[in-house]
């Protein structure tokens, strides 16, 4: 099943936790802290894949999660880094956050890879805390939690030549004429729901990536049919080939089809009708054909038009010819498009009184609050010097807070004090 399209849930591994631990050795006396910190968590990275066509895996499983960091251990052993989780994606995918929708990484050549979620970094051990003063802490921190996210995989195709037409106008003949690609065929509309890739291999040995895009309709650029679907899939293709219908043999007119089509991709993405192109006029062993050839030449004097019959291979030899060149040529390169990296200026808290509770939130804070051992003194009595240092304390006074009222960082619930 050919799927081009797909959301997942992805979570990097959390770090491990740093220990509380102190040196107990037969002749050393009052030994000191010696917890070792936490290992990182793995990320996960997405990796391009050219032998893969398709991201049907992802319909099957949707959430993924890399392995967290091993705990500290005592004598100052860190713990062990979580493995990194990859996951293989074919070539021509773009990644985007789901919830801003910008694009974390355009993947168009094999190996290119993008760190999606980034592994938690491990938790400090007590001997990370020691200092003139506290010699003996004995508190530590919890690992930080990996980040997680909702992507949008989105797959455009990578072709040198990509095969635009109505439905039946032949297309898949002609693709499986020159070719090792076998599309299903049969005489009805959309017999071809997901695009094919064929390999035409030239007298040096080249080959031509031909992508036969299945067939458009008018309105098509608003998401006619599956319109959507089929184009982004031009988008990518180095050389357009249209295939028209030449013999008319579904009732239509074939400069009406050739007008239709071209207006399709304008309304798509205008800078798809200035790719090098050919027009190829099919079924021309068929009645009629003949006729509409010359009332095509007249009706488009600038464009390329080859007359050619997928089904007797008659003019296909000249067909290829001008497409190796034309891909050589004249290559169009596809703008990628852009990975963005938006700087944005880390509020360390802010707060939000909702129904009596005052909700603080923030990376930064709550990050803070999940690294920290709420059930150890020491841990507590740190994290009340860290948010007075950064100003939430002081924050809340300014908002009215009161003795007895309840704050919430994350998912942990304090009552306020004085």
């Amino acid at each position: 099943m050919f799927v081009d399209q797909a959301r997942i849930y992805i979570k990097a591994g959390d770090g491990g936790n740093g220990i509380v631990a102190f040196r107990r050795e037969k002749y050393v006396a009052m030994g000191g802290p010696a917890g070792g910190d936490g290992g990182r968590g793995g990320n996960i990275t997405l990796q391009a894949d050219e032998g893969l066509h398709t991201l049907m895996d992802f319909r099957y499983k949707r959430h993924y999660k890399a392995q967290r960091g091993q705990h500290g251990q005592g004598k100052k052993k860190h713990g062990r880094g979580g493995e990194n989780l990859v996951l293989r994606v074919p070539v021509g995918t773009i990644v985007r956050d789901a919830e801003t929708e910008d694009v974390l990484a355009d993947l168009v050549e094999h190996g290119q890879q993008v760190i999606a979620a980034t592994g938690g970094r491990g938790g400090r051990g007590n001997a990370r805390f020691a200092s003139s003063t506290h010699q003996a802490p004995s508190f530590a921190e919890k690992g930080e939690p990996g980040q997680e996210r909702w992507l949008l995989l989105e797959l455009k195709m990578l072709a040198d030549v990509g095969l635009v037409g109505f439905p039946n106008a032949g297309k898949s003949t002609l693709i499986s004429r020159v070719s090792a690609a076998r599309p299903k065929i049969a005489d009805y509309p959309f017999t071809t729901l997901a695009p094919n890739l064929g390999v035409v291999r030239g007298p040096d040995g080249d080959g031509l990536v031909i992508a036969d895009i299945p067939g458009l309709i008018e309105g098509a650029h608003q998401g006619a049919g599956l319109g959507h679907d089929f184009l982004r899939h031009v988008e990518r293709t180095g050389v357009l080939l249209f295939v028209l219908d030449t013999a008319e043999t579904e009732g239509r007119d074939v400069v009406d089809d050739f007008r239709v089509l071209n207006g399709e991709l304008e309304q798509y993405k205008p800078e798809l009708v200035r790719r090098p192109r050919l027009v190829a006029a099919n079924k021309m062993d068929l009645p009629g054909a003949d006729r509409n050839l010359e009332k095509l030449r007249q009706a488009l004097p600038d464009e390329e038009i080859l007359p050619i019959s997928a089904v007797t291979g008659h003019g296909l030899d000249k067909l290829l010819n001008r497409l190796f060149h034309l891909v050589k040529t004249s290559p169009v390169e596809e703008p990628v498009a852009p990975v963005v990296h938006r700087y944005q200026a880390e509020e360390p808290f802010r707060i939000q009184k909702t129904e009596g509770v005052f909700v603080v939130s923030g990376a930064r804070v709550e990050k803070l609050v999940a690294m920290t051992d709420l059930d150890n003194e020491e841990a507590l009595q740190r994290f009340q010097h860290s948010i007075e240092k950064m100003g939430l304390e002081a924050a809340l006074q300014q908002h009215g807070i009161q003795e007895g009222d309840v704050v919430k960082i994350g998912d942990i619930e304090f009552e306020y004090l004085l």
